[in-house]
């Protein structure tokens, strides 16, 4: 008898698959640092720089992670991709992705809260000074070379003003607290917020006395939306909402740009009924140049939808968007999905 005969020799086992993480598009964000950990969790990873939705079905077709910067994730790029367990946003909100149509499909989707709340809501102080003091026409002014040219709007003084907060996450109390100081009075409305103990001794810490969606609309001097972009919220702040804000008073928006009617805004400050509006985002970006309505109007103060970046979100935002990825892999269930799945 042989000795192979004794101690069969067992087949050799099939190498476990390598999963493949695609990164659709990052723009200008340094994001080596996340396919780092992906490959060190042993992902392949590849880089499509596209939003296209043909090319990231087709060449990411047999992808497990798909890492979004602001590629439109639908259900017929899902249902191209077999394979797909995980969608990871690099960025608090997700109105780009599908959700549902990802939770039918067992799809994890997840998201980036929290990381960029203190320079969200620092963004949207700077902005909320800087078009409330002028800051925008008054230096103009000084590089046309006119030193001692008055605009005809008057800044208020903003401790005998009224700050209003729609929406009271995050992001939206960090602003109160840091402009508490700053107003004479903050008022706040979100209609997802509980009326709990806890919210009202959070609220109160921040210096926000609750009120009505009209209570806000009709009596804020600034106005600031920190709100979520969904069916509801869709074109909100249009002409009928901007016309029933008090004459003379600013809006603010650093959360989503499809919150405003832009055409209704650019009308209401041409109008001299508000006094201008600082945002850093917009329902089209980039704008087209010559085309989109907010733009060219000197009392209308835009940023590139920056409002989120610091030293520290640079580097965190990638590192979260990847961990996701990694705790899912891990563990079966990302760190922060923005729905459980059974």
């Amino acid at each position: 008898m042989s000795i192979s005969t004794l101690h069969p020799s067992k087949p050799p086992e099939a190498p476990a698959k390598t999963l493949r993480a695609v990164y659709t598009d990052m723009d200008d964000v340094e994001f080596l640092a996340g396919m780092r950990l992906l490959e060190d969790c042993g992902f392949s990873v590849d880089y499509l720089n596209t939003q296209d939705p043909a090319r990231i079905a087709a060449e990411a077709h047999d992808a497990t992670a798909l890492l979004v910067g602001y590629a439109a994730i639908t259900a017929e790029i899902m249902d191209a991709m077999a394979s797909l367990k995980v969608i990871a946003l690099l960025s608090m909100g997700f109105n780009n992705v599908d959700v549902e149509a990802a939770r039918e499909r067992s799809i994890w989707v997840t998201n980036i809260p929290g990381a960029a709340t203190e320079e969200v809501a620092t963004h949207a102080l700077a902005l909320t000074l800087a078009v409330t003091r002028g800051l925008p026409f008054y230096s103009a002014t000084v590089q046309s070379g006119h030193w001692n040219q008055r605009d005809t709007i008057i800044p208020p003084r903003l401790s005998q003003t009224r700050l209003g907060i729609l929406g009271l996450g995050r992001i939206g109390t960090r602003f109160a607290e840091m402009a508490a100081g700053v107003f004479g009075d903050v008022v706040g409305y979100d209609p997802a917020l509980p009326d709990t103990l806890e919210v009202r001794q959070r609220l109160a810490e921040a210096g926000i006395r609750r009120t009505t969606l009209e209570g806000v609309r009709d009596t804020a001097n600034v106005l600031s939306l920190h709100m979520p972009l969904t069916d509801d919220t869709a074109d909100m702040i249009n002409t009928e909402f901007l016309a029933a804000m008090p004459a003379g008073s600013f809006l603010i928006n650093v959360s989503r740009g499809a919150l405003v009617d832009s055409q209704a805004l650019r009308d209401s400050i041409a109008s001299g009924h508000l006094a201008g509006a600082g945002l850093d985002v917009l329902d089209v970006e980039p704008p087209i140049q010559g085309e989109h309505p907010l733009l060219g109007n000197p009392r209308i103060l835009i940023t590139p939808h920056m409002a989120y970046f610091s030293y520290f979100t640079e580097t965190e935002y990638v590192r979260q968007q990847a961990q996701n990825v990694a705790s899912w892999k891990s563990t079966g269930r990302p760190d922060s999905p923005v729905v459980e799945l059974p």
